[in-house]
């Protein structure tokens, strides 16, 4: 039997449902994506080869976060679970074990990261500038890992009890403190001194903590349903298989976007630094998509998995069609203003022209696949809030790695097209993705019924 307090999430209406817990992340999320635009902006004033550190870093950047995201997702998925199938124990134990485990995980990543972005930074570029520049920003920035990933599995416990506003206070405020404290410490201002791109990353740690911040603050002033408990620790702990079942498939989900970019540079490098920049510029632009697009996903996770554990099938395949419907409007937005207005959006970052006419031209190709994608958007998140981490890992897989990569190298490199062929692969693999999507989908909510 589902606990009284939450058992809104099984009986309101689908669409204010989804509203009332989307719309706060989706919010956060458009303010996450305007930290991403204003912090690349003021990394751009100091120079383009700041800018391309800043780009050949992030997907460093991107997998410390998909870690702590991925498992968050777990913890996420089983705290849910467990509430909707009324096993308030075991959903202590989950959020406990999990919190444990991430420290852990941020511990970890915090010394891997620092000793190999020398050497992974030297992967991509001969500039012994670019170089130096990305290793000075990511010493500081991987140092705040801990407290990132921490704050990351506070929001997915927060989320998994249905209080978004709770999320979008902290993702806000530390977005907020991000671009304000980005010109003080890139540019210096009254007692702080000018400090370059590692003042980017001064910026970026200290907004990861006064989001942490604000999670302690609201968990410890008011009960939020689920408790960390020192007694919780053996039995939480015991959990780390189910937890890892689903964090695992969605790090590597979140992950393998790293592994894309990773990739992408190595080929783009071959024909001219200057579209690893573009790629990097169109990964900070597409932000303004798929984040308010992960808000939804955010938003319709703990719904799925509540109601899924409170038996409720068809209200499960309610949910994931409205985020669907959603994610695709959100996408033909997108597409629109990058068909419309590519030059606009890249000269934010670049007033070369040769940069913002090359880049124009991969924001016009790569766009062809915004709408198709909202399919495997939806499909993954859905998949994750049922607990199903491998075949939203498949789906994953065929967007990031397996379609793409192949076809990026083939089309740019065997037939000749240059940088126009690996933008060609972006769409081209979406498609794909989406008719895998549609396929696992059929099957997996038809067992459903």
């Amino acid at each position: 039997m589902a606990v009284d307090s939450d058992d809104f999430m099984r009986t309101r209406k689908v669409l204010p449902l989804l509203l009332s817990m989307s719309l706060p992340m989706v919010l956060s999320m458009l303010v996450s994506s305007l930290y991403n635009i204003v912090d690349s902006y003021f990394v751009a004033m100091i120079s383009e080869d700041a800018m391309t550190a800043l780009s050949l870093v992030f997907p460093l950047q991107n997998l410390v976060s998909s870690i702590g995201v991925g498992f968050g997702i777990g913890v996420n998925a089983s705290i849910s679970y467990y509430r909707g199938a009324g096993a308030s124990d075991k959903a202590d134990a989950a959020a406990t074990g999990g919190l444990i485990l991430s420290v852990a995980h941020g511990l970890l990543l915090a010394v891997i990261c620092i000793a190999i972005s020398s050497s992974f930074l030297q992967a991509f570029t001969s500039s012994g500038a670019i170089v130096e520049a990305g290793v000075r920003y990511s010493v500081i920035v991987f140092a705040f890992a801990v407290i990132n990933i921490i704050g990351i599995t506070f929001e997915k416990i927060f989320q998994a009890v249905g209080r978004m506003k709770v999320s979008m206070t902290a993702m806000m405020a530390g977005c907020v403190a991000n671009i304000m404290l980005d010109p003080v410490f890139i540019f210096g201002m009254g007692p702080v001194p000018a400090m370059g791109i590692e003042g980017a990353a001064f910026a970026t740690g200290l907004g990861q903590l006064l989001s942490l911040m604000v999670y302690l603050i609201f968990y410890f002033r008011s009960p939020i349903g689920v408790t960390i408990r020192r007694d919780a620790v053996i039995d939480g702990l015991g959990m780390a298989g189910r937890l890892y079942g689903v964090g695992i498939p969605a790090t590597l989900n979140l992950a393998l976007s790293s592994v894309l970019v990773a990739s992408l540079n190595a080929i783009l490098s071959s024909f001219a630094e200057v579209y690893t920049l573009i790629l990097g510029i169109y990964y900070r632009l597409q932000s303004f998509l798929y984040l308010p697009a992960s808000g939804l996903v955010q938003g319709m996770r703990p719904i799925i998995g509540y109601n899924h554990g409170a038996g409720e099938r068809e209200r499960v395949r309610q949910v994931f069609l409205l985020v669907l419907l959603l994610c695709a409007l959100l996408m033909l937005l997108g597409t629109i203003l990058c068909l419309a207005v590519p030059e606009r959006l890249i000269s934010i970052f670049s007033d070369s022209a040769e940069t913002i006419a090359a880049g124009a031209d991969a924001l016009r190709i790569i766009s062809l696949g915004f709408i198709v994608s909202s399919v495997s958007v939806a499909a993954s998140g859905a998949l994750e809030g049922l607990g199903r981490g491998l075949p939203s890992l498949w789906i994953s897989l065929l967007r990031y790695v397996v379609i793409i990569i192949p076809l990026a190298y083939v089309f740019s490199i065997v037939l000749g097209w240059g940088p126009d062929g690996v933008w060609t692969a972006f769409w081209v693999s979406e498609a794909v993705s989406a008719a895998f999507s549609i396929a696992i989908c059929r099957r997996i909510f038809f067992r459903l019924s």
